[in-house]
């Protein structure tokens, strides 16, 4: 699958006219499976195996997109394909030891500005790794959280390694210390990142504009009143 996705990568690349590039991956495991369709690096749709339905993860700012009905019976018999296809293919390579990449890069940060008491969204962002999936848990405080997060199926980088991006939503506090734990196949142990509310977020949307305008506004007079005591002066002179 790794070699497949080099070569379609470079097949993309060769062209300097690429407007945008879709894309269908289907994946397997023993334990895992995945199919998702993508567009210009962000998902489109994917088959949740679990739900036993099709997902459609799309902001809510854009008109919605569905695909044709069958959609994820489709994806689901190709999950019986693949895993036929995986038991030939390790067959006949003598079953090759797994390639194991750890992520090159984890960051952690909010989804808009954070302003205290407004609920917002904590990101995630863990790439660069092989196999696919990674885990992702989050603790408030040195306490876990224990509300839902919602996680993106593994999309595919363009050197063959994966992105996934865990989100939960949270209302920042000043103080509060966030952290995300990646696990992966390739790490002997989670690699955590720490987020802190700290002052640099705003208590009061309005008094940063209302200040700034304030003072404009005192300028502005200050200006006027200069500007009027030298002409009265200068009318005097002449």
């Amino acid at each position: 699958m790794k070699e497949l996705l080099l070569f379609l990568s470079c097949v993309l690349c060769v062209s300097a006219d690429v407007l945008h590039e879709d894309i269908q991956i289907t994946g397997c495991s023993e334990s895992d499976g995945e199919d998702m369709y993508g567009l210009d690096g962000e998902e489109k749709a994917y088959a949740d195996f679990n739900k036993q339905k099709e997902i459609y993860p799309q902001p809510p700012f854009i008109d919605p997109m569905t695909f044709v009905e069958g959609t994820y019976e489709g994806s689901v018999a190709n999950q019986q394909v693949c895993r036929q296809n995986l038991k030939v293919s390790l067959k006949a390579h003598k079953n090759p030891p797994l390639q194991r990449d750890a992520p090159s890069a984890v960051m952690i940060y909010t989804r808009d500005e954070v302003e205290f008491g407004e609920k917002n969204t904590l990101i995630c962002h863990v790439t660069g790794f092989y196999p696919a999936p990674v885990n992702v848990s989050w603790t408030k405080n040195e306490q876990k959280v224990t509300e839902e997060s919602s996680i993106n199926v593994p999309y595919p980088n363009k050197d063959g390694t994966f992105t996934q991006i865990s989100r939960p939503q949270f209302t920042p506090h000043l103080g509060d210390i966030y952290s995300c734990a990646v696990q992966h196949l390739a790490l002997t142990q989670p690699l955590t990142k720490i987020y802190e509310v700290d002052s640099s977020a705003r208590s009061d949307p309005g008094v940063g504009p209302a200040a700034f305008c304030g003072v404009g506004l005192t300028v502005g007079l200050l200006g006027v009143a200069a500007g009027t005591f030298f002409l009265i002066k200068g009318n005097e002179c002449s």
